[in-house]
């Protein structure tokens, strides 16, 4: 799902304009991107976390050259799915690898 997708779908759940949607949209992105850069967390109960974590200083190896470069400790932005979320897309899982069964005949 896209963008213009995720749009459509909000604009008909919460019965309000695609151009509402939209404006709904970018304001709780905007919103949670100003909250972790500002050092904050940001909870949705039911849907799950946005935080930032230290990433630490590494070594790795390019693939070009060989050689071994340092990557230096950033921090970088992570989501952790709230318990909801987790099942909701467990059970989606779920019914698509089960396997259909057959009826007996009589």
């Amino acid at each position: 799902m896209n963008k213009s997708e995720l749009v459509k779908s909000l604009a008909e759940k919460a019965e309000i304009t695609q151009k509402d949607a939209t404006k709904a949209l970018d304001a709780m992105v905007e919103t949670i991107q100003q909250a972790l850069a500002d050092g904050d967390k940001v909870q949705i109960i039911g849907f799950g976390s946005f935080e930032v974590r230290d990433r630490k200083e590494r070594k790795v190896i390019s693939p070009a050259t060989g050689e071994e470069i340092v990557v230096p400790a950033t921090k970088v932005p992570a989501f952790k799915p709230g318990k909801s979320l987790k099942e909701a897309v467990s059970v989606t899982e779920e019914k698509k690898a089960a396997p259909k069964r057959k009826a007996k005949k009589k």
